[in-house]
């Protein structure tokens, strides 16, 4: 299904992603883990072409992404939404409107300078907020909304593109504990009851282990670990996170910022 073939990014002398080949046969709820600045984000975005590989090549059912230009590469950005930290929602408009942007790219330009929607579409962002149980938002305007509640938009959003890929960055880094798990539960459901493939950059260990059949630990630019989430031992942990210091098997729930206190 997604092949991932030597994929490298440089940065100048620098190289933010080295070598990474990677395969995934079918759809499945994976989890990327690391340390700031070990190539997470970076390899998203290449996956979804918002940036170029320096090398390597990405297939998808036997289609080299990597090749993809003009009208070809926005379809593929379509096939593969990105739902981001930050949201990325146009705070000023309501909640509906922002669900309705994931349509974008098939749309007119005429269409989208009059902010024009066909009906259906109007009903089916409804049915997908309402799956994620904010359908009351909906006229309500982006930026009135919880910061748990903007991600889920921001989820509804992906979905209106009818995605076979979700690619999320760092989806639940900037929200309280209880609105982390509504949106961890609702891509984890998403995953089951679609067939979706989601790929997610996470902010601890604890939250790949629970909801993810895949876990990919990145250090440096580099894939030190891929397995199962029951394989992410400490002695595993300490590879990804470059910690030196011994830390116990109840450490392996540590936020990302407390691992990267302790001594690389």
């Amino acid at each position: 299904m997604l092949h991932i073939e030597g994929l490298t990014k440089r940065f100048g002398k620098n190289a933010a992603v080295e070598s990474v080949t990677l395969q995934f046969p079918k759809p499945a709820m994976i989890g990327v883990i690391g340390r700031s600045g070990a190539g997470k984000s970076t390899l998203l975005r290449m996956i979804n072409r918002l940036t170029d590989a320096s090398d390597g090549r990405i297939l998808f059912d036997g289609r080299d992404v990597t090749a993809l230009r003009g009208a070809e590469k926005r379809r593929w950005q379509s096939d593969c939404a990105m739902i981001f930290q930050q949201f990325n929602l146009v705070p000023r408009l309501d909640v509906v409107s922002n669900v309705l942007h994931g349509t974008l790219n098939r749309r007119s330009t005429l269409a989208t300078l009059f902010n024009l929607y066909p009906t259906e579409d109007i009903h089916r962002a409804i049915d997908i907020l309402d799956r994620l149980g904010i359908a009351e938002h909906a006229p309500k305007r982006a930026e009135a909304l919880s910061g748990g509640q903007q991600q889920r938009v921001a989820i509804a959003r992906a979905l209106m593109q009818d995605p076979r890929i979700i690619l999320a960055d760092e989806p639940i880094a900037s929200l309280d504990p209880m609105n982390a798990q509504v949106v961890m539960d609702a891509l984890r459901r998403i995953h089951e009851e679609d067939g979706r493939m989601v790929i997610a950059n996470l902010h601890t260990l604890d939250t790949a282990r629970r909801y993810c059949d895949r876990v990919i630990g990145m250090y440096q630019g580099r894939v030190v670990f891929d397995g199962t989430p029951e394989q992410l031992t400490t002695g595993v942990a300490r590879d990804i996170y470059g910690a030196d210091a011994s830390f116990s098997e109840a450490a392996t729930s540590t936020s990302i910022e407390t691992l990267d206190a302790v001594p690389a």
